[in-house]
């Protein structure tokens, strides 16, 4: 839901600093500094709830024995009360001692507590009349008070929304750190570098500034530094659209806050929690975290937290159709926003008011408000982008259909821009997320309107984009224009009809491409679709034989996604899928087709997975056109988890024994390491073959790697990771990977799934053979033996691959069910 956008001023600003008081070396009060550094010490490890209680019964042990020692316990226990987020606590503390304090920093330091506390509370006035008395005494003595002067007024700019000004002092402030050696300042500084970065939209900037505030966090040993980095790059993380990755970041996050009685953070982390499940269209589990975030908010009597929790819980009610709950929690905002004088929480709830009109059917008002939150300088880009999103659905509702048409194209714009904005390439894998919503009802309005070929262009557009993108191929290319004109002239060019899928919400589509025609066909929704690619996935693991068993499932799926075409496939021939979202997942050569008795697909035709129009548009013939092979496994396990392979050996001897001698180049044991992969020059070769453990990281797939040998005490040396595949240029016209799950087991928006072999794709590799499970170390070798020889005779990959699968298929043992042959799908890249 493009509505969701970071509301959250306060995410990981880090409010205050440690003033290095010199030690007294005065016998009569050693148990006072004893007991003080104990407390200190629970404050630098995060432990912010311990320290405060223990900073308080210091403060009571020695207020009536040294008053300098008790000032500096209640200054510490204000301190941990404003970390924690419970500011007027620690306002009311604070007032509890004399203004007249003994040391400059001690009275830097109150000022400091009490304008940070007060910019929370929104009280703008005070603070910075505090800030402004706290400067002068910076000024006067150049302590280290002087950095979390600067931390300071960066916030109080942030709860202005001054973000410009919040970047300046959290730079400042970083400097200071740096120059001071204080590394606490300087973590603070990352993490409120992160959160602006957030608020600007800037958000591959603000995951490289919350892993630097979580390294350095770490290596303090502060606990809370770490859940605050954590929870800023699970923020980060779903506003680039990855929201797996981000719900595990806010629930680690989450945990930790509450463990170490951070009440602010705890209300962020659960805050952030509910647009996660929002998004996702769990909206039980959103309202109970926005809920638990308000109730939270209420008692450390945060307005800032309370109004981002209210408008969380309207969008929440508006999802459900709860237009009159929505209408309660407006109401109760009210008042707040006339406290908080905020133009974004106000641009936030006339994006509410927006919608409940728009659901009401008062078009006008919603145009009107909608324009409100589109045209407003301060509304940032999510906001824009859901006005521009809803503004275009409001027209087609309203049959003003140039308007709509403009308007998603503007929408489009709009994201199209953020996303030239990312500057690292793993920013952008997941990103298209933020706009898959426009695209489906974009697609939706244009097949309404009879413009298929237009749809299907516009789906095309959202296919691959970072594979093609990191490989040269742009939409500017005249041989990408084409595809758009002549998506015929692509089937002609790969001799395949191709099928390329949408899964909408409302429902989906099938365009198949002939060299004389392109057909439509309307589909299921994809929420009728996904359930039984799920069933019938956890069927093939299971080891069942489908067409013995009549899997429903399976025929289903061949009525629901092949069958519409079938006409127009011919006998025996090649056909591409261009999948979508779930369908990645399945391998459509077992799926059962019914005729002349129920069979699997993979009897009829020859199946390859394909990327984008674009990318075949733009493919060319192998630059490499030598024989070389290139050959890595049967690696010494690096540990328990990954034993050797009993039958690798003999897998690489099958491959050996068709390519000459001279022209192998084989690392095995000892020698099958990463870096023996990198540094072999592996563009020279026009084979590239693993034998090999696999391991698909879901959270992070460039983290998917190829297990091979231990090749330093690094703890992940045996580790060929797919981000470091991906930075070294090949051009074999075929990698395989004879590993599990080497096809990955995440599939990001218009990329599919991307692991192992999407990382050898953009590297350059022409075609890929990866696993979608696990591969079996019994009947893997006979495949690839029957394969390599098929290559041998000089059969194309893909239909030597479907050889090899169909030669275990009709076999009479195990090796014929699909759980042997059909883990192994051969992509086709440039």
């Amino acid at each position: 839901m493009a509505w969701l956008w970071n509301r959250r001023w306060s995410i990981a600003l880090w409010v205050l600093g440690l003033s290095l008081l010199g030690l007294i070396h005065d016998s009569r009060i050693v148990s006072a500094e004893v007991e003080y550094g104990r407390a200190k010490h629970l404050f630098l490890r995060g432990r912010l709830e311990a320290c405060q209680h223990e900073a308080e019964r210091g403060y009571v042990r020695f207020k009536d024995r040294n008053s300098q020692w008790a000032v500096r316990f209640r200054l510490l226990e204000a301190e941990a009360m404003v970390w924690r987020g419970m500011y007027q606590n620690g306002l009311a503390v604070l007032a509890t001692e004399p203004s007249t304090l003994s040391s400059q920093e001690d009275k830097a330091e109150r000022l400091t507590l009490e304008g940070v506390a007060y910019a929370y509370l929104q009280r703008f006035s005070l603070a910075d009349e505090r800030l402004r008395e706290a400067e002068k005494l910076c000024d006067a003595s150049r302590g280290g008070i002087c950095g979390d002067a600067l931390r300071a007024r960066g916030i109080l700019a942030v709860q202005r929304a001054d973000f410009a000004e919040a970047h300046r002092y959290f730079l400042e402030s970083l400097a200071f750190a740096r120059a001071h050696g204080d590394q606490l300042l300087e973590s603070t500084a990352y993490s409120n570098l992160s959160a602006v970065s957030l608020q600007e939209s800037h958000y591959d900037e603000a995951v490289d500034w919350s892993k630097s505030a979580y390294v350095t966090g770490l290596s303090l040993g502060n606990e809370n530094l770490a859940q605050v980095a954590l929870g800023n790059m699970g923020w980060a993380y779903f506003k680039l659209g990855d929201a797996v990755r981000a719900q595990e970041l806010f629930v680690e996050a989450e945990q930790g806050a509450a463990r170490l009685g951070n009440l602010r953070n705890e209300v962020d982390w659960l805050n952030t929690a509910g647009d996660v499940y929002q998004e996702t269209g769990d909206f039980t589990k959103a309202t109970r975290s926005y809920d638990q975030a308000l109730a939270l908010a209420k008692q450390i009597n945060s307005n800032e937290d309370i109004v981002n929790a209210l408008e969380d819980l309207a969008h929440a009610s508006i999802d459900a159709g709860k237009l009159d709950g929505a209408n309660g929690y407006l109401q109760q905002l009210g008042p707040l926003l006339n406290v908080n004088n905020n133009r974004l929480d106000a641009l936030d709830v006339a994006f509410a008011q927006a919608r409940i009109a728009a659901a009401s059917h008062n078009d006008k008002k919603a145009e009107t408000l909608f324009r409100e939150v589109e045209k407003d300088p301060a509304s940032q880009t999510s906001m824009r982008l859901g006005a521009e999103h809803e503004l275009a659905r409001l027209y087609e509702s309203e049959d003003k259909t140039d308007e709509a048409a403009r308007m998603y194209q503007t929408s489009l714009g709009t994201f199209e821009s953020a996303r030239g904005e990312l500057k690292n390439e793993e920013s952008k894998l997941p990103f298209l997320a933020n706009a898959t919503g426009i695209y489906d009802d974009y697609i939706h309005f244009l097949v309404a309107h009879h413009k298929t070929d237009e749809a299907l262009a516009l789906a095309d557009r959202s296919r691959a984009r970072t594979l093609e993108q990191g490989l040269g191929v742009t939409s500017n290319s005249q041989s990408v224009s084409n595809a758009f004109l002549h998506p015929g002239e692509i089937s002609r060019k790969t001799n395949a009809t191709l099928l390329f899928y949408w899964l909408g919400q409302r429902e989906s589509y099938l365009w198949a491409i002939t060299p004389t025609k392109t057909s439509m066909f309307t589909l299921r929704a994809r929420d009728q679709i996904t359930p039984a690619i799920e069933r019938y996935r956890k069927a093939l693991l299971g080891l069942s034989d489908p067409v013995e068993t009549a899997n429903g499932d399976g025929a289903a799926l061949y009525r629901m996604l092949v069958a519409p075409a079938r006409d127009l496939i011919r006998p025996a021939s090649t056909v591409m899928i261009l999948n979508d979202g779930v369908l990645s997942q399945l391998n459509f050569e077992t799926l059962i087709a019914p005729e002349p008795s129920p069979h699997y697909w993979i009897e009829d035709a020859t199946l390859i997975s394909a990327p984008s129009l674009r990318l075949l548009a733009a493919a060319k013939t192998s630059e490499q056109s030598g024989n070389k092979l290139l050959l890595v496994g049967d690696a010494v396990s690096p540990n328990r988890d990954y034993p050797d392979l009993p039958e690798a050996a003999a897998e690489m001897k099958q491959i050996e024994q068709h390519f000459p001698p001279r022209n192998e180049t084989v690392f095995a044991r000892e020698r099958a390491t990463a870096g023996s992969y990198l540094t072999s020059a592996p563009q020279q070769f026009a084979y590239i073959h693993f034998v090999a453990h696999g391991v698909a990281s879901r959270t992070d797939p460039l983290d998917s790697a190829i297990i091979l040998s231990r090749s330093t005490g690094e703890e992940d040396s045996f580790k060929l990771h797919a981000r470091d595949i991906m930075e070294h240029p090949i051009h074999a016209r075929l990698v395989t990977i004879s590993a599990c799950y080497g096809s990955g087991t995440r599939s990001y928006a218009g990329e599919g799934l991307v692991g192992l072999a999407w990382a050898f794709l953009r590297a350059g590799a022409h075609n890929v053979i990866g696993a979608l499970w696990e591969v079996s170390d019994e009947s893997t070798p006979r495949l690839m033996g029957s394969f390599y020889q098929s290559l041998e005779d000089g059969t194309p990959p893909a239909t030597a691959l479907r050889k090899a699968k169909l030669d275990l298929l009709h076999t009479k043992g195990e090796f014929r069910k699909p759980f042997f042959w059909a883990p192994l799908q051969l992509y086709t890249g440039l």
